[in-house]
């Protein structure tokens, strides 16, 4: 632990950004990519159902270059335009995240949330997983050294200056390691599931990598 070098975050609208999680002193990556039109205004038209959704996949790849079967996913949605340019770019994301990580086996979530899901700056215990907002507010992050990470879930201790919370949007790709990646114990990325505005939601979709 004392011989690693210091932790750090990188982002860029490049999407080789999320190659740079791969580095050891990396527990963090964000490619802040643009969605497309269509797939933003599918994402929207979605949370406008009032609705609620939660959708989990375990997807087993005959390799990493095999694409996902992710029938099943929002169908019930086929008739609001841009449904099938979702599917199709979620099955991209699969693919890319089982490629750099040489991953048989992930985990999928696709859930609306009107509430924080993790309201507290905690860390995850997997050894990396992606985060991505179709729509509504982005994660919210903390460079190393915010907060103490002894008193990680105690309420006093984080941060009251709401200049020091990193914050995504809707679009960007998180690559965050948690607690599990080998060589990273003790240097998971510090993180949480922002609070959206009352009267709106979010369109979060997490992939874990399970082996």
């Amino acid at each position: 632990m004392n011989d690693r070098q210091p932790l750090r975050q990188v982002s860029s609208e490049q999407i080789n950004v999320l190659c740079e999680v791969l580095r050891d002193e990396v527990n963090l990556a964000v490619w802040q990519r643009q969605l497309p039109a269509q797939i933003s205004d599918f994402a929207t038209a979605l949370l406008a159902q009032g609705e609620s959704l939660g959708q989990s996949i375990v997807l087993e790849l005959a390799s990493p270059e095999h694409t996902p079967n992710l029938s099943g996913l929002v169908e019930g949605y086929s008739d609001l335009p841009g449904q099938g340019a979702f599917v199709q770019d979620l099955s991209w994301l699969v693919s890319a995240f089982a490629c750099l990580l040489d991953s048989k086996r992930i985990g999928l979530r696709l859930r609306i949330l009107d509430k924080a899901m993790c309201p507290r700056f905690h860390v995850d215990h997997v050894p990396v997983r992606l985060i991505t907002s179709y729509a509504g507010v982005g994660s919210e992050w903390l460079r190393e050294g915010v907060m103490a990470r002894h008193r990680l879930g105690d309420p006093a201790a984080e941060p009251g200056d709401a200049g020091l919370i990193e914050r995504c949007k809707a679009g960007h790709v998180l690559l965050a390691k948690g607690e599990k990646w080998i060589g990273n114990e003790g240097g998971g990325l510090i993180h949480r599931s922002p609070q959206p505005p009352i009267g709106e939601r979010r369109l979060l979709v997490t992939l874990d990598w399970l082996g």
